[in-house]
């Protein structure tokens, strides 16, 4: 199960942080922030896409969104999103459970840097009814992320979304 290979590659990297296992789902954003008991933008939603060199995953604020122009100056392509078989290929987590933990080596993470006006957030640690409560560079540090990007839209206060 991908939950256990996410606590394991957690506890073998020294993380002081523990996985939490939710009696109810928490595969969407608004599931998992009424699961935790926080307010949406601070779950970190992980997004599987097409990458210049292969697969990426990014990490994001739960109120974020790609902005295409920013991705594509960013990657030098059109943002694509995996199909679910696809992500679970690049990934070894299953949609609702997409994480930057226990990638496979071709598989690059980066975070957005919508998630750094909170202290903590919470991604998701390897399926549909789990999270892990990290700070912004805990997440960055265990997730191995290549680089902080900008490539979100509609968090910032009065930006449209």
């Amino acid at each position: 199960m991908s939950v256990e290979k996410v606590k394991q590659y957690l506890k073998e990297r020294n993380c002081p942080k523990e996985v939490i296992e939710f009696e109810t789902s928490s595969a969407t954003v608004e599931l998992a922030a009424k699961a935790a008991g926080v307010i949406p933008a601070r779950i970190s939603k992980t997004l599987c896409l097409k990458g210049p060199e292969g697969p990426i995953v990014i990490s994001i604020a739960g109120d974020g969104k790609i902005d295409n122009r920013k991705f594509k100056d960013t990657f030098g392509l059109k943002a694509k999103m995996l199909s679910p078989e696809e992500t679970l290929a690049a990934t070894g987590h299953a949609i609702g459970g997409v994480c930057p933990f226990a990638l496979p080596e071709s598989t690059k993470a980066y975070a957005d840097i919508s998630m750094k006006r909170f202290d903590t957030i919470l991604p998701a640690a390897g399926s549909s009814n789990s999270c892990v409560e990290l700070t912004c560079d805990e997440l960055f540090h265990y997730g191995n992320c290549v680089a902080w990007v900008d490539i979100c839209k509609g968090w910032q206060e009065g930006e449209e979304s």
